[in-house]
């Protein structure tokens, strides 16, 4: 017969539990990431602070290339911080920014051109970008509502708008300031293709994050109340 175990064999009541519950307490550091990530994605003052963090960089890159000779593409990143900052001046409420994550790319892509970096992807990037701005501020601040699909056709459209009328700026500055943006027709051409295939691409993914993500600053959580 085997004998009973003795007190000092058997496990402790407390030790028993605490070894059970240890897989199903969340882990601290978990917590703190997913409080972090609500943060970024729904904090209201959160994205106008990294807003206009990013746009200040966007109007010192602008006044940068204004100051070495590139007035053209000063002018661009200067349109893209006041577009950027539109919902705030328009609402007297400096809290009103677009989705941060927008804001980086637009920057992202004026300063990658200002170091000289793929200047011909950065400049596609900065356009499509701008065109996405405008389409998400148009969700978040009017009573405009958009399927993900069409949201992302009408960014498309917006970018082959802005890039004729881009193009048409290209050619006067050559004319007038004597640069060298359009060369030869055929590149004319590829550029609008290649404007538009970065404006699918970057569209679908970030009308996805906005949707997946549920991020402040568009029409689920409009930067601009409705007084309703």
């Amino acid at each position: 017969m085997t004998p009973p175990p003795s007190s000092d064999d058997r496990p402790a009541a407390g030790s028993r539990s605490r070894q059970e519950g240890v897989g199903s307490e969340t882990p601290p550091e978990r917590g703190r990431s997913a409080a972090v990530v609500k943060l970024l994605v729904r904090g209201e003052r959160t994205n106008a602070v990294i807003g206009w963090g990013l746009l200040l960089v966007a109007g010192y890159v602008a006044v940068d290339m204004v100051r070495d000779g590139s007035v053209l593409w000063g002018a661009f990143a200067a349109l893209i911080a006041i577009t950027a900052a539109t919902p705030a001046g328009a609402t007297r409420d400096w809290s009103a920014m677009v989705p941060w994550p927008l804001v980086a790319l637009v920057t992202a892509a004026v300063l990658t051109r200002r170091v000289g970096l793929y200047p011909d992807i950065a400049g596609y990037a900065a356009v499509s970008g701008l065109a996405l701005v405008v389409v998400v501020e148009m969700e978040a601040t009017t009573l405009v509502e958009m399927s993900r699909s069409f949201a992302v056709f009408f960014a498309v459209l917006t970018t082959m708008a802005l890039q004729t009328w881009w193009t048409v700026a290209q050619f006067y500055s050559d004319r007038w300031f004597d640069t060298q943006f359009l060369t030869t027709q055929t590149e004319l051409q590829w550029d609008f293709v290649a404007v538009t295939v970065v404006a699918v691409l970057a569209g679908g993914f970030f009308q996805w994050y906005l949707e997946q993500f549920d991020h402040v600053g568009t029409h689920r959580h409009p930067i601009v109340p409705d007084d309703s």
